[in-house]
């Protein structure tokens, strides 16, 4: 997780809340004072941003020490201590803003995509993201649905030809959209087109395009897409897909299920440091 985007992610972050000083611990502490602290959860959750944390506190000081007691992808119980840190009372407490935003946004991430995953369970079905993510944070959001079960879908548009509808108006029809994919993308990515009906699908197979994107349709319209495509492409489904949903997309038997909420809408879990 901690790569140079992430370490600037982090840099950046701190700036923006430390760059200044923290007046209230200086004024407060003396700069040899020590203390310690515990991150407990308030609520059942599921961990992803624990190397962050440590990272963001050992920015500050390097001295703080900082012991995990839940790993990412570890779901805990409300109370339950997620570290527990040590040092300079001044550098723990300036650390400390910042540390949970980096953990309350990426544990919400992978609390959200566990419960997706777990209302899709026993299916064929896989969850997976998409590219609506938080600006800047991609890698982050895209690493905690994985910590919650969940797949990735592309990373950046160089990851894979996804042809959407605004491809496909541009360019004509799925089919001519698909033949120029396949004549002049790399060999080695698969070739995905959204269609929008059922009548669009044998277009994308004759094509031989490798996955199909049932975009926004109902169940019962999955589950005859599913039968007409009968093996020859991998399905994905997506398209305002919820919990209260999901389980009945996933039982209309698709491979892949997307879903932007994953990362758009995942509510920051409640996460505090304890002194």
């Amino acid at each position: 997780m901690l790569s140079p985007a992430v370490e600037t992610l982090i840099a950046l972050a701190l700036e923006e809340d430390l760059g200044r000083g923290d007046v209230t611990s200086e004024a407060i502490f003396e700069a040899a004072a020590t203390s310690s602290g515990q991150i407990v959860a308030k609520e059942p959750l599921t961990v992803a941003g624990v190397a962050l944390a440590a990272e963001v506190f050992a920015r500050v000081d390097r001295e703080t020490r900082f012991v995990a007691r839940a790993a990412d992808g570890q779901r805990v119980g409300k109370g339950e201590i997620v570290a527990v840190v040590e040092g300079r009372t001044r550098a723990l407490l300036s650390a400390e803003r910042t540390a949970l935003n980096f953990l309350q946004r990426l544990s919400g991430v992978a609390t959200l995509t566990r419960r997706f995953v777990d209302a899709v369970a026993g299916t064929r079905a896989r969850i997976v993201d998409t590219r609506k993510t938080t600006p800047g944070w991609r890698a982050l959001d895209k690493e905690a649905v994985r910590a919650g079960g969940g797949a990735n879908h592309r990373v950046d548009l160089a990851a894979g030809v996804l042809i959407k509808d605004n491809h496909v108006a541009a360019c004509g029809s799925v089919k001519a959209a698909v033949e120029r994919a396949r004549a002049h993308a790399p060999h080695s990515l698969r070739i995905e087109v959204e269609v929008t009906e059922l009548t669009q699908i044998e277009e994308a197979l004759a094509a031989r395009a490798d996955i199909i994107l049932l975009d926004n349709f109902n169940p019962p319209g999955v589950a005859v897409a599913v039968q007409q495509i009968a093996g020859r492409a991998i399905v994905e489904v997506s398209g305002g897909i919820n919990l209260e949903t999901v389980r009945a997309f996933a039982e209309a038997g698709p491979d892949l299920i997307s879903v932007g909420a994953l990362t758009h809408s995942a509510r920051a879990v409640d996460l505090s440091l304890e002194m």
